[in-house]
Formats: C-alpha cells, structure tokens, sequence
C-alpha cells in the first residue's frame, strides 16, 4: 500500500506547469528578439559557441529535481515495518463488575457509568504503560487484551454495559483469576489488578483469587462503589426498579466488608468510590509506587519512509545541472549531443 505522510505539500506541483509556460514564454519573447537583429541561421554563425539545447536541457533537469522534492516533502511512504521499542512502564488489569447491581444510582450518574469514567481518567495518566480490561457478572470475559493502545481502551470502555453479559451474578474470584492470566510473560514489572465492584459477590473464591495473585507478586487494588445504605436497581428503559420474584423492589448495598478483606489477602487497598475524586487520586498514587521496568515492545509501523530515494534522484538531477554548460566546450566540439 503506497501513500504520502504530508499529502498537503503536493499542491505546491501547482508551481511546476507554471513555471513551464512563463520559461516557454520568456524562450519565445527572447527568439522574437533575436529575429529581429537577423535571420536565425546568421546568428548561428556568428554565435558559434552558444548551444542551442542546453538551456532546455538544464531548465527540464531543474523542472526534475524540483518536483523530486516536492514529492519528497510529502513524504511518500509505501510497505510496513516492526520495530522494538524500549519502555518504562507497569502492567494494570482493570476488571469492571457489571452486574445489574451496577445500574444503580447511589453514586452519580450511577455505579457503572462513575466507574467508567473512573477509568477512562486513569488510562489518561498512564505513560508507557500496558492496560488490559476484564468485565464480569455471573462469568468474566475480556473486554481488551493488554495494550499500550490508550485510544482502543477508551473506545472498549464506551460499549460496556450489563447487556454485555447474560449470565447475572458476581464472579469477583473468577474475575480475578482471568486477570491473572492477562500480563504479559515480562519480568521486572509492577503488575496490579483493579477490582470495581459493590461487593455483591454471589460466586466465592475471591479471597483465595485475590491471595493467589498476592503470590505471584500481583497486588489486588479494590474500588468498592455504591452506598452501604442500599439503592433500588433502575430498569433500563423506563422509571420502573427491578422486583424480586415476591414484588418486592431490590436493593443493593455496597458490601465494603468483602471488599476489604479481598484487597487485604491481594496486597493491595480498599477505596470507596464516592462522588469526589478520592478514589481517583489514591488508586493513582498506589498505582505510581509500582516497580518500573524496561519493557521491549515491538510496535507494528504500517508505513514505511521512502523519501530517500526521491533525495537521491534530486541530488543527481541538479549535479547534472551543474555539469552541462550553456556554452559549448571547446573540447568537445566534435561531439554532437546537446548542441
């Protein structure tokens, strides 16, 4: 696939037919004058050492080379290319509950929505860093691999939503064992997994997930969100909240016990997620103590530059420029080429 990095620099070709026609207008006004002082044949003689071609010939190799560098300046650029890069950064697994609980609004606009914008902030922080998503409810999937691709995490982050999975529940341990499996195989690196949940968990195994990444030297950073008081669950699409099987309306507490005790067994912190920015800044600093590493990562380039080629094709053209004289040599007057 060929295309040019600077595409904008190739209305500057709009020079080249214009300098053709003023050169082809100043060679005509200049044979009109010279026929005025005498036919054309005489003045031949009478001007034997001056060519007739070279003029042409310079002004076309000039023609040349400027257009080489105007394709240059576009930066035309064909093919793709790997290249390893060396970077410093931790490895974050973010691992998003979104049960129905989550829809509900005792934290602005709601649980979920606060949780996402929670993150997309934290990937804004994140400077030659890798992020990899999970979501969960009854079971846990990924959402994103991990990546170093910041503007991917952020569109990954807007489809969220409950209806991502049937199955209800909260798998928090199931969640945390997936996460687990997302690092890359680098050594050195400061891992940690970012739970955000209510707490609601329906699944167990949690502390146990959450003391097996403890092992492995992964700390677990819990964001409990929601309101321990309880808030009924809104049903999408209406002003109605969702009823248990009696009628009765739900209502969903924030479980900051089982939170707690899971950032405990992963080495990590527990931060409730209110409506400030609390949560934000002290996930943040945890976040910053992690070990940095050099990470080599190899980053796929689509395109490739060839603007060299046209340098050297410019570099010759006026060279040759250079070379041919207006008048001719004395010492190859035998020879007829550019006479």
């Amino acid at each position: 696939m060929f295309r040019f990095g600077e595409p904008q620099y190739l209305y500057l070709l709009i020079v080249l037919p214009l300098l053709a026609v003023f050169y082809f207008y100043t060679n005509y006004r200049l044979r009109k004058r010279l026929r005025e002082y005498g036919s054309p044949e005489l003045l031949a003689h009478l001007m034997p050492d001056v060519s007739k071609y070279r003029p042409d010939v310079k002004f076309w190799l000039t023609f040349a080379a400027l257009a080489m560098v105007i394709f240059m300046l576009a930066r035309p650029q064909f093919g793709s290319k790997m290249e390893t890069v060396k970077r410093q950064g931790v490895e974050t697994v973010v691992a998003l509950d979104i049960s129905n609980s989550m829809l509900a609004e005792d934290v602005t606009p709601s649980r979920l929505e606060k949780s996402k914008k929670l993150i997309s902030r934290l990937v804004e922080t994140f400077n030659n860093d890798k992020v990899a998503m999970i979501v969960f409810a009854g079971q846990a999937f990924t959402q994103l691999p991990i990546t170093s691709d910041y503007v991917s995490a952020k569109m990954f982050l807007e489809t969220i939503s409950p209806s991502l999975i049937t199955t209800q529940g909260t798998d928090i341990g199931g969640a945390i064992d997936l996460a687990m499996k997302s690092f890359t195989p680098n050594e050195g690196v400061g891992r940690a997994i970012v739970l955000i949940t209510d707490g609601e968990n329906h699944e167990g195994g949690a502390i146990e997930a959450a003391q097996a990444a403890a092992k492995k030297g992964i700390r677990v950073f819990v964001l409990g969100v929601g309101s321990p008081d309880g808030s009924p669950i809104p049903m999408e699409g209406s002003n109605e909240f969702r009823r248990d099987k009696d009628g009765n309306v739900i209502v969903t507490r924030l479980n900051e016990q089982m939170c707690q005790e899971i950032a405990k067994a992963g080495n990590g912190i527990y931060v409730r997620v209110d409506n400030t920015n609390n949560a934000e800044r002290a996930l943040n600093a945890e976040i910053n103590k992690l070990a940095k590493a050099d990470v080599e990562t190899q980053v796929f380039t689509e395109f490739d530059e060839q603007f060299q080629v046209l340098a050297w094709l410019a570099i010759l053209l006026l060279a040759a420029d250079l070379m041919i004289l207006n008048r001719k040599n004395p010492l190859f007057k035998n020879v007829k080429l550019f006479k």
